[in-house]
């Protein structure tokens, strides 16, 4: 298999809804269709709006929301069409300077500009007092590594619409404290596939209250404060929840509760020895995947995605789709990490390489050209939702997450301290 020639950079989704009115749906829907002339990415059909109308035809679902409730009583509590507060201003489409690190060839994604200096500086200081202050997570010899970690840069290239540091670091504690799950339970720092399943369930009560009886309430807050992964969780959903809604809240504890269910399946193959089918795998990685950053980016942009339309299965596809995406690029980005670690670690690569008797270069290329149909994909399904769906919070939403999904490249790009590509070009 020959080596990609490297992909130019293209407009992203956040351009295509940067305005609202029957402009952009039109556009929305046109937008659909030159993604796939492009790529020749295989979106399905039925996500494509039809080329004679001007926007695709109507969702009953969503117009069920969009008409509201009916009844007695229920006039209040009609979904109105209001203008949001202005949003923050558009970032320049290009880079005032190359990015560090070098970008994966072929590999299908968007430049973003450097984050502001000014705020990265900001959330980077107040992580780590967080971190060594407020939760005590790691030891003084893991410093080095919460560094080089570089959250802030991460945070603050994820979610240019947060209007304040304040916001950001919502964010940012979640990051930190999920990664020291990961690595305490799961992986770097003594982790272990061994009874997962107990630490996890414990850990999600930091996330998700225990409600039980006044004898035992009292062992369960403290069991809060018992290990450095439940402290980070227990401190970082108090301040989620100050900030954010009960309906946000409840979503994002779904969807942690999401990726525990992936951390265990892949737990569950460590334990066997057993290499999963390709299909499996991207299966695992639909719940073992960065869903939970890319969900709250309401919460860190100061406002809210109605629950009715957060739930739709055309939202709930595009937000698969992105966590999808964007877990595929940890793979490859962390390919040689992982091959330098003890043992087998599970990534795309390996498993396409075992599983399709391909070398570990063609597998590697292969697992490029499966991120890029996933990416092609959201964004044709993204459009169309946009073009189907003209409520200003579902616009804003959508080009937050596609801020996430291009700042989520930058950080693996441009992390020089974690990260290092293979040989294959």
């Amino acid at each position: 298999m020959p080596a990609p020639e490297p992909t130019p950079p293209r407009s992203s989704l956040p351009e295509a809804a940067s305005h609202f009115g029957a402009h952009v749906l039109a556009d929305a829907a046109a937008r659909a269709h030159d993604i796939t002339a492009a790529t020749g990415g295989p979106p399905s059909v039925s996500s494509l709006p039809t080329p004679a109308a001007a926007a695709p035809a109507p969702n009953p679902d969503l117009s069920r929301i969009l008409r509201g409730p009916s009844g007695l009583g229920t006039a209040g509590l009609r979904l109105i069409l209001r203008e949001e507060p202005p949003l923050p201003s558009e970032p320049p489409t290009a880079l005032a300077a190359p990015a560090e690190g070098t970008p994966i060839p072929g590999l299908y994604f968007h430049p973003v500009p450097e984050p502001d200096p000014v705020r990265v500086e900001e959330v980077s200081r107040r992580i780590k007092s967080w971190a060594l202050d407020e939760v005590s997570l790691y030891p003084d010899d893991w410093e080095d590594q919460f560094d080089g970690f570089s959250v802030g840069r991460y945070m603050v290239a994820c979610h240019p619409d947060a209007p304040t540091v304040d916001h950001l670091m919502i964010a940012t504690r979640l990051m930190v404290a999920e990664n020291a799950v990961d690595d305490c339970y799961c992986e770097d720092h003594g982790g272990s596939p061994v009874g997962l399943g107990e630490r996890l369930l414990l850990a999600h009560t930091a996330l998700d209250p225990v409600y039980t009886t006044r004898e035992y309430q009292p062992q369960w807050a403290k069991s809060l404060h018992a290990d450095a992964p439940r402290r980070a969780y227990s401190s970082a959903m108090e301040y989620f929840v100050q900030t954010g809604s009960p309906a946000q809240a409840d979503r994002f504890r779904h969807d942690m509760a999401r990726l525990h269910l992936g951390y265990l399946a892949e737990a569950a193959w460590a334990q066997l020895e057993h290499v999963p089918e390709v299909w499996e795998y991207l299966a695992m990685r639909q719940f073992n995947n960065f869903r939970p950053c890319p969900t709250i980016t309401d919460t860190v942009g100061g406002y809210e995605l109605p629950a009715d339309l957060h739930a739709q299965p055309a939202m709930q596809k595009v937000i698969a789709l992105a966590g999808n995406a964007t877990t595929i690029v940890n793979d490859l980005y962390s390919y040689t990490k992982e091959l330098d670690a003890p043992g087998v670690h599970l990534n795309l690569p390996v498993v396409i390489a075992e599983r399709e008797g391909l070398s570990e270069r063609d597998a590697y290329l292969k697992s490029v050209e499966v991120h890029n149909d996933l990416m092609h994909d959201f964004e044709t399904e993204a459009a169309a939702l946009a073009a189907a769906c003209p409520v200003p919070t579902v616009q804003r939403f959508l080009r937050g997450v596609a801020s996430w999904v291009d700042g989520n490249h930058y950080w693996h790009q441009t992390n020089t301290y974690r990260y290092s590509l293979p040989d294959f070009w």
